[in-house]
């Protein structure tokens, strides 16, 4: 019996996914950052340096941003970190993870790129003191065998922070359907001609798990004191945990 998964609204075969979501990424890689900056009114950004904040990295830390893509978090991360401090950045898309690397060159920071999938990290068990990833767990085909890697890697004391799109306040959600599926894809048409890809995007957050579904898969994957902030009225909510 062939395994199916979401790609947005639809069910497709396991083994598909990873393929389509890389379809999608491949054509809005280019216009990604000014996309977001326009779908969320510049507040992309300040999701972002709210998550680098809970992270309580400090100088020396080791960090690994997955599905870090354009390098959004890992230009944050860095400059807590400092010269002593150690980052990967890390993508399974190649044109996401090229901008990213283009970016972190063009800033003149030094920091380590990787292509890997999230559910296969190459990396040494109890190694790094955070792991993030912001806007990625959501298109990961199991998201808990993801999870259960970001465990592995994560050394005791350290945690895991997941800054992703939720379940908005209910009183918004009307107003918040009409803008995922009628406002997001004509925008997308416009700026990188491609509505399905955006479609894609509000389907997928649709069917990704609520704020406290999230949490109790953390918990089931072993992190502990997993919590939840949510923001923008839960457009996005951040959820940290650790490992003991």
């Amino acid at each position: 019996m062939i395994k199916t998964t979401h790609f947005g609204f639809k069910s497709i075969p396991e083994t598909d996914k990873a393929h389509k979501v890389a379809g999608v990424f491949d054509s809005v890689a280019e216009r990604y950052n000014l996309m977001n900056d326009l779908m969320s009114v510049g507040l992309h950004r300040l999701w972002k340096r709210f998550a680098v904040e809970a992270s309580g990295v400090k100088a020396g830390s080791r960090v690994l941003d997955i599905a870090g893509g354009t390098a959004d978090l890992s230009t944050l991360l860095i400059k807590h970190i400092g010269e002593s401090g150690e980052i990967w950045l890390t993508d399974i898309n190649n044109s996401m993870l090229t901008i990213g690397r283009d970016r972190i060159l063009d800033y003149g920071m030094d920091i380590s790129v990787a292509q890997c999938d999230a559910e296969k990290l190459p990396f040494p068990e109890n190694y790094f003191d955070c792991v993030s990833v912001a806007f990625g767990l959501r298109n990961m085909t199991h998201k808990d065998v993801a999870l259960k890697e970001m465990l592995r890697v994560l050394r005791p004391g350290g945690c895991v922070i997941v800054l992703e799109f939720s379940k908005v306040w209910k009183p918004l959600q009307a107003f918040y359907d009409n803008y995922s599926f009628k406002v997001l894809p004509a925008i997308g048409k416009f700026i990188v001609n491609d509505e399905n890809s955006y479609r894609y995007l509000a389907e997928s957050i649709r069917v990704h798990p609520s704020q406290e579904e999230l949490k109790q898969l953390m918990q089931h994957t072993g992190f502990e004191r997993v919590e939840y902030f949510n923001l923008a009225a839960g457009v996005v909510a951040l959820h940290r945990g650790f490992k003991f």
